[in-house]
């Protein structure tokens, strides 16, 4: 046996140093199979290439995904994208033929981003009432963009009169990163609370290559609220006089919202735990199977309603809390499906931005769907410790809630906006104006 040995530039082989590729999420891309250069004067059968196991086919339910050429067309291309392709091909010379297989590692990745960190917790100037000789923890929740090369820092500083910049024992969580960026969480913890920390202001400070973001938390003491079931019955007293008020006034208020245009183009956001390509939590895929399949079959489909998947009617290329954001505000409802890879990653982001955009507009309401039993970790902001508290919750039991008929779809429906079409049709102006102004 004789092997000849050549240099790639030498034997005119090349595209062998293409093993790992960046690709640019939402734009059209191209995988090549390595090396196919090197066997240009032999002959080879077509690339096959296969992903995770499958081979790569075009499919119709893919329209964006081609094969041509012996190479992979993504236009666009998506987060899903992501992962280790392997190429097949078999070369023949004389009768002696022999499978080349090559693996490329397929990386997709977004712009840089062109904002400095986002501190969702604390905001500005917080005052926190606390008890003295008790134990704390101060958390800081960032939200950075995405960089490829993130030197990210978020750090507690202590400011005090006897010591400017005393050190805090702090530890940090980073929640998965993604394309949209990551979240960030970062914990100072007081062994207890002295006097020495009620004349302190506590400094987050977060930094990324485009800038820096800073919030302050300050401490008081606790005081005891002595009248305070005095005052709650006063309260109570005074709202019993005002319910023929508050009635007649929600009646309006409801043909107000029922009844005329409100402006927003989705019936309902939909918030969910995203699968990450390193994820394989069988849990995890069927609530992403849930939010992104049976949920608009049913809701869409079957009921005419108009849901938001962020994934699906959002361009990628935004920043995540923008988009978000955004659109939460052109939303009815915001459905959050809640288990315990929602309230312990990035996604508990949505659910906090989705109180706070109803308490701005009244016409937003939550939908919380207990997809799975979870532990509320207690490093959630106290937001959203205070909506999982206080909001209706309807459970998802998979073994018999799938079904259209069942009480589910029925608990859905009610919480979901009223379809005004419908309604309209059997409805008199006139008459709900003479029922109104007699009721007045």
């Amino acid at each position: 046996m004789v092997l000849d040995v050549q240099t790639k530039t030498a034997a005119k082989c090349s595209g062998y140093d293409t093993n790992i590729l960046y690709l640019l999420a939402g734009n059209g891309n191209s995988i090549t199979c390595p090396g196919t250069k090197c066997y240009s004067h032999i002959k080879k059968q077509d690339v096959k290439w296969y992903k995770d196991g499958h081979q790569i086919k075009y499919r119709k339910s893919r329209p964006s995904l081609k094969l041509k050429q012996n190479e992979i067309y993504l236009n666009p291309t998506y987060d899903k994208d992501a992962g280790t392709y392997v190429c097949d091909y078999t070369l023949s010379e004389n009768i002696i033929k022999w499978t080349v297989r090559t693996a490329v590692t397929v990386e997709v990745t977004a712009k840089n981003t062109i904002h400095p960190p986002n501190l969702l917790y604390p905001n500005g100037v917080v005052i926190l009432e606390v008890e003295v000789g008790k134990p704390l923890e101060l958390e800081c929740r960032v939200q950075f963009g995405f960089e490829r090369v993130s030197p990210m820092r978020v750090t507690w500083i202590r400011n005090i009169e006897e010591n400017v910049n005393e050190k805090l024992n702090q530890e940090t969580t980073v929640y998965p990163k993604g394309l949209k960026g990551h979240t960030l969480l970062h914990v100072a913890t007081l062994k207890e609370v002295t006097e020495k920390d009620l004349r302190s202001s506590f400094t987050c400070f977060a930094e990324n290559s485009v800038g820096n973001a800073t919030a302050v938390i300050r401490l008081k003491r606790k005081k005891r609220d002595i009248n305070g079931n005095r005052a709650l019955r006063k309260k109570m007293n005074a709202s019993a006089r005002l319910d023929n008020v508050y009635s007649h006034l929600l009646i309006i208020y409801l043909f107000i919202y029922l009844f005329i245009l409100d402006g927003k183009e989705f019936d309902a956001f939909v918030s969910y735990a995203k699968l990450n390509s390193s994820e394989s939590d069988s849990a995890l895929i069927s609530e992403e199977k849930f939010a992104l399949e049976l949920l608009p079959d049913m809701l869409e489909n079957k009921y005419g309603y108009k849901l938001c998947i962020l994934e699906r009617d959002i361009l990628p290329g935004g920043a995540y809390t923008d988009e978000v954001v955004t659109a939460i505000k052109q939303s009815r409802r915001v459905i959050i499906i809640l288990s315990p890879a929602y309230v312990s990653g990035p996604s508990i982001f949505e659910l906090q931005a989705a109180v706070n955009c109803a308490l701005e507009d009244k016409g937003i309401k939550l939908v919380l769907i207990k997809f799975q039993d979870f532990k509320e970790p207690e490093a959630l902001p106290p937001v959203v410790k205070k909506a999982l508290r206080i909001l209706p919750v309807i459970t998802w039991k998979s073994s018999i809630s799938a079904a259209p008929r069942k009480k589910f779809w029925k608990y859905m429906r009610y919480h979901m906006p009223v379809k005004t079409t419908k309604r309209m049709e059997n409805f008199s102006l006139k008459g709900f104006s003479q029922r109104l102004f007699r009721l007045v």
